[in-house]
């Protein structure tokens, strides 16, 4: 069976990981790299209208235990229909948000309780855990003029209080802390193109095998 590579990307909102991830994506493209493009919520074919149920700020009042189990629904579907059979494939797997979003978000956020989060994950994710995630950090208060600023109207995570902002970046940070060899951090606070360049120095040394060391010092053509 071949083995494939995942790869998840996180931060608070207007961290610019989706544009960075994409950008990997097509750097991947270029060079011939078997790859996929996903994300969470919203993954696979039932996440698609999971997505609209969870971050929807109009229709109802959802309660933090049902959004709780919404996430982990989609990431259960996700994961195995989606996910694995990606990494069976030998594909290198980058997904925008996973279980880091959860303990940052509902645990961070929301204040349930991380020990808790981290065993619901497992039973959602089956196990299954990224070989590198890359954590984007940006000050709260610039990340939400970013995020707010886009013109597509704020989700029900972007319209949370402040404080609840600064909850969650400091739970990424304290899992980037504890998982130093899985995570690595880019400051996010620069120009798009100084972050592409640090995320990439910092990702090519680990990503597996030879054949991606073209990447270093080549990519920016």
């Amino acid at each position: 069976m071949k083995k494939g590579f995942f790869i998840t990307f996180e931060g608070p909102e207007g961290s610019g990981k989706t544009t960075q991830m994409k950008l990997l994506g097509e750097i991947l493209k270029r060079y011939g790299v078997p790859y996929l493009l996903t994300r969470e919520p919203g993954g696979s074919r039932l996440s698609t209208q999971l997505r609209h149920w969870i971050l929807n700020r109009l229709e109802y009042n959802l309660m933090p235990e049902a959004e709780l189990f919404l996430f982990l629904a989609d990431r259960a579907q996700h994961v195995r229909e989606v996910v694995r059979p990606a990494l069976e494939k030998g594909k290198i797997v980058l997904c925008d948000r996973y279980t880091d979003s959860t303990l940052a978000y509902q645990g961070g956020g929301r204040g349930f309780d991380l020990k808790l989060l981290k065993i619901m994950n497992e039973a959602a994710s089956g196990g299954l855990k990224p070989n590198l995630t890359v954590l984007f950090d940006v000050p709260v208060e610039i990340g939400l003029k970013r995020a707010r600023g886009r013109g597509k109207g704020r989700d029900r995570m972007e319209r949370e209080k402040l404080e609840f902002h600064r909850r969650v970046r400091r739970i990424f940070l304290l899992i980037a802390r504890q998982e130093r060899r899985r995570v690595l951090v880019v400051n996010a606070n620069q120009a798009k193109e100084i972050v592409s360049e640090e995320m990439i120095d910092k990702l090519i040394e680990r990503l597996p095998g030879p054949q991606f060391r073209f990447l270093k010092g080549k990519y920016r053509g």
